[in-house]
């Protein structure tokens, strides 16, 4: 994906994990899902239990790179001699879900102003276009506790989450997860737009259902339209080629 040197000692597993959850904080950033210095995407380090990578708190995902990225074990203990510390909520929130759950390989939570208004619905996302009929019955929702510092409430998220693997969190945001990234970044770009529309009909007029025979049928035929390299893999690498035009330091 990318050409710059690994830092010594580094396993060329882990710097390819850097360089694509790097990339990722800046396709994030520009396409206006950063909150500041805010909000969490992490990665599991391949090959290496118990290990993944977060931002570095007090930076911008603008600011991201390969190698400043904050490798962390499960009870948030830096690994990597970084002089850079963790935000607590993130480590909170995020790693019971690396810790519980094999599958979330890559776990997403922002602020987005969509999600955060669907989030704060009773409705939560209704089945009302193209992108909320993929999400019909997949998503968990979970009450707003304030500020996620509490191990406690990890307990309730995932028992909340059962056996989804998107969430909304009332009154607060999106969370998604899944076992590769580019899944994940589709999952959260579909997710985005399923909100932006709901936002956007709310303000046009009186929204309309759409049947549950034809949500039905528009989930079971959705990844035919998907080329045969795994889900959010073109989507992905589409995006690193812009945001490597813009600006490459990512990678290093």
């Amino acid at each position: 994906m990318a050409t710059a040197v690994p830092v010594a000692g580094m396993s060329a597993a882990e710097w390819e994990a850097r360089q694509q959850l790097a990339a990722c904080y800046r396709i994030f950033d520009h396409m206006g899902w950063s909150e500041l210095i805010y909000n969490h995407i992490t990665l599991r380090v391949p090959v290496e239990d118990g290990a993944f990578l977060i931002n570095p708190f007090g930076l911008l995902y603008s600011e991201v790179t390969a190698s400043n990225l904050v490798k962390i074990d499960i009870d948030g203990h830096i690994l990597d001699g970084s002089a850079y510390l963790v935000n607590r909520a993130g480590f909170t929130q995020h790693s019971v879900f690396h810790r519980h759950l094999p599958d979330a390989h890559c776990v997403i939570h922002t602020h987005t102003t969509a999600a955060m208004a669907v989030s704060a619905t009773r409705e939560g996302l209704r089945p009302t276009n193209f992108y909320a009929a993929a999400f019909a019955g997949r998503i968990a929702y979970h009450d707003f506790e304030g500020i996620t510092l509490r191990p406690d409430e990890g307990e309730r998220l995932i028992a909340n989450l059962g056996e989804r693997r998107l969430m909304m969190l009332r009154n607060h945001g999106s969370l998604v997860m899944a076992d590769t990234l580019p899944k994940a970044f589709l999952l959260h770009w579909m997710l985005q737009r399923a909100c932006e529309i709901q936002v956007a009909t709310g303000a046009a007029g009186t929204p309309i259902d759409i049947p549950e025979e034809v949500i039905a049928v528009h989930q079971r035929d959705i990844g035919e339209v998907q080329l045969p390299v795994g889900p959010g893999v073109p989507d992905f690498q589409a995006m690193v080629r812009l945001i490597d035009r813009i600006d490459p330091s990512w990678k290093t």
